[in-house]
């Protein structure tokens, strides 16, 4: 098999896990291309947490149109599980049906696996390469990574500006600076992530929600979606409320899925209307008077949450960055002026041109009349 096909049927595998964008979490998202006799036999994808995976899928679609998988090769996105959790380990499927070769695009950051599947394959006589497409099948799945190999999740801080950066007039107000367009691809955005991080002066003043509104995410593959599960699949939603400003009732308490709020107040009788409400009350300690974000993604770890967005004004955008937390920028320009008044994109207090912060630019493309410009800064972790 030449280097070109093998690296088709990867592309085809990382089409297939792209599939699980939005409802495989906590877990990792994981295609699978089945192929003898160059031709392909069976494919799979991991949909949802507890739910097969991807080899198991493929395996399944093997046998339905083909009778068996005996003799192929299987290009899988993610190093084959070695482990028992919520299924039985791929890698041992794969042996039992006769599989002879296994490329893998990467290897497993879990320390569950951790090559323990390729070295299972390869003590069963399998012929195991890894590495194929390693890049794309790593930004695939950089939350799981991060929290893998950093112990916490990855954050993106999503930001809308004018032209002259600014977010808000003086007074606070908004809505709506970008159109239409930039905000379903907010929703995408939404919907991929564990958690949506809020400050409680953004929630007060635009009255947010902070919840994934499935009608709005114009998914060219809905289709291959299940529609009732991306809305039943809604990010935790944080808001950091350190005095308990936050009330009932507000819009966020009538939205689905989980609202957390974090605090330093430990007035129980402050509580109660909260959690009859639906909250769940988060006490966390205080650094300079605020909730500590470090605690916060401590928190946010053991809730599994892979990728986190913060969606908020110039304060916590700042305190995120100074914090060294911010692994991505999402930023949405509106071609529109708000003049010298308004409100800057993040509170980062710079006096000198040595302290600026430099970014490396991704990607930057028009969104129906915004732009919207991805970019790291240079100091970010994978």
């Amino acid at each position: 098999m030449d280097d070109i096909a093998d690296r088709q049927y990867m592309s085809e595998a990382l089409q297939l896990a792209r599939r699980g964008l939005y409802t495989t979490a906590p877990n990792p998202r994981v295609g699978c291309v089945l192929v003898r006799d160059g031709q392909i036999i069976g494919r799979g994808w991991h949909i949802r947490a507890g739910e097969p995976h991807a080899e198991i899928n493929a395996l399944h679609d093997a046998e339905r149109y083909f009778g068996n998988a005996r003799g192929a090769t299987a290009y899988v996105t993610l190093e084959p599980c070695s482990h028992h959790g919520k299924t039985p380990p791929c890698c041992e499927a794969l042996v039992a049906a006769g599989i002879s070769r296994v490329v893998a695009a990467m290897s497993d950051p879990n320390p569950l696996v951790a090559g323990r599947g390729l070295e299972f394959l390869r003590s069963a006589g399998i012929a195991t390469e890894v590495g194929l497409l390693e890049d794309e099948a790593r930004e695939l799945n950089i939350g799981f990574i991060s929290r893998m190999e950093r112990g916490r999740p990855w954050v993106r801080v999503k930001l809308a500006m004018s032209l002259d950066g600014r977010t808000a007039m003086a007074s606070g107000e908004s809505q709506w600076l970008t159109g239409p367009a930039a905000r379903s691809d907010v929703q995408r955005l939404r919907a991929r992530s564990c958690a949506i991080i809020s400050g409680v002066e953004t929630v007060l003043h635009d009255n947010a929600a902070l919840s994934v509104r499935a009608g709005e995410l114009n998914l060219p593959d809905a289709h291959l979606l299940d529609a009732k599960g991306i809305a039943e699949r809604q990010p935790i939603r944080v808001v950091l409320d350190s005095q308990l400003r936050l009330h009932p009732p507000a819009r966020l308490f009538a939205q689905p899925g989980r609202l957390v709020i974090a605090t330093l107040n430990d007035e129980q009788k402050r509580w109660e209307p909260l959690v009859e409400a639906g909250a769940q009350i988060l006490r966390l300690p205080a650094r300079d008077g605020r909730v500590d974000l470090s605690a916060l993604m401590v928190w946010l770890n053991e809730q599994q949450c892979n990728e986190v967005m913060v969606e908020s004004g110039a304060t916590l955008a700042g305190a995120f960055w100074r914090a060294g937390y911010v692994d991505w920028l999402t930023l949405y320009m509106a071609p529109t002026l708000l003049g010298s008044r308004g409100r800057p994109l993040i509170d980062l207090p710079l006096e000198k041109m040595r302290e600026q912060q430099r970014l490396q630019i991704h990607s930057m493309h028009a969104i129906g009349a915004d732009w919207r410009i991805d970019a790291s800064p240079l100091h970010a972790g994978a």
